[in-house]
Parts: C-alpha cells; sequence; structure tokens
C-alpha cells in the first residue's frame, strides 16, 4: 500500500501567475505566429487563468507584442548568440522582464528579476534562467539606474 502525499495548493499571487500565462501565450506568438486575439482567447481558457491577475496579463501579452522590436533592440546587445537562437521560452521570459523594467515601475526591480528566473526554471531548459538572469542583471541598471544604484548602495543588489 502507498500513501498518498495530499497535493500542496499553489499559493502564487496573481501576478506570478499572470507571468506564467503571459509566457504560455508569447511562447504560442514565437513559435506559432498565430494572431494575438487567437492565442488571448485560448489562454484565458486555460485552467487557473480565473486566478492571475487579468489585468497584468493583458499588459505582458499586448505590450511585449506591441513592442516586441523595442524589447528586442534592449536585449541584442547583452545576448552572446543569435537573436534567433535563443530558446522561445527564454526569449519570451526577457521580454517580459525587459517590458516590466519599462513599464512596471511598482515591482521592484528585483522582483522582476527573481520572477523571470523562476519562469525560465519552471519553463525553459536547463541552465536557461542563468542566461536569463545574466541578461536581464544586465538591463536593469540600464532601465531602473536610481533603483538599481540605491539598492547597490545599501547592499541589496546582487
Amino acid at each position: 500500500m502507498t500513501a498518498s502525499v495530499p497535493r500542496k495548493t499553489s499559493t502564487k499571487p496573481p501576478r506570478s501567475r499572470a507571468r506564467e500565462f503571459a509566457v504560455q501565450a508569447l511562447y504560442q506568438h514565437l513559435v506559432g505566429r498565430q494572431d494575438t486575439e487567437s492565442i488571448d482567447q485560448f489562454t484565458r481558457g486555460l485552467s487557473g487563468f480565473h486566478k492571475a491577475d487579468a489585468v497584468h496579463y493583458d499588459a505582458l501579452l499586448h505590450g511585449c507584442i506591441r513592442e516586441s522590436a523595442q524589447l528586442d533592440a534592449l536585449i541584442v546587445p547583452l545576448l552572446d548568440r543569435k537573436l534567433e537562437e535563443l530558446s522561445p521560452i527564454e526569449h519570451a521570459v526577457m521580454w517580459i522582464g525587459a517590458y516590466e523594467f519599462l513599464h512596471a515601475p511598482d515591482v521592484p526591480w528585483r522582483v522582476v528579476l527573481n520572477e523571470c528566473i523562476e519562469l525560465a526554471k519552471e519553463f525553459g531548459g536547463t541552465d536557461g534562467h542563468k542566461y536569463v538572469n545574466g541578461v536581464l542583471n544586465g538591463l536593469a541598471p540600464k532601465l531602473r539606474a536610481a533603483e538599481v544604484e540605491a539598492d547597490l548602495a545599501t547592499g541589496k543588489a546582487r
């Protein structure tokens, strides 16, 4: 007889869930090149979407796709390979990080960084999170200079 371990109920915050759904939707955009509305409708129908921050999800999905060229222009100088060689998950996670650095000043830069690392760990390849960490850590001082400098001054920055 085997003992069953009760499943732990996820206590992820709604914004973390929004990022999870956004990375999946952005993956569909990058790989399948489906139109945004189809991706959005599909994603909203996924199990657990009702627990996500739908407003933040909307901002991430539509903002990242709308600003993809600008986000790529920020990311490319920090890459050690061609953009086309990034895994679609790493690419999507980097878009989310860059977008939040630019448009979500209420989210501390270290939270953005940590959330993106966790997304890369959960959805990406074995060491993809290390690459995401390196790129976004390089981007943060450019997009959140005052915040990063303040953390460095108090010893909080990585």
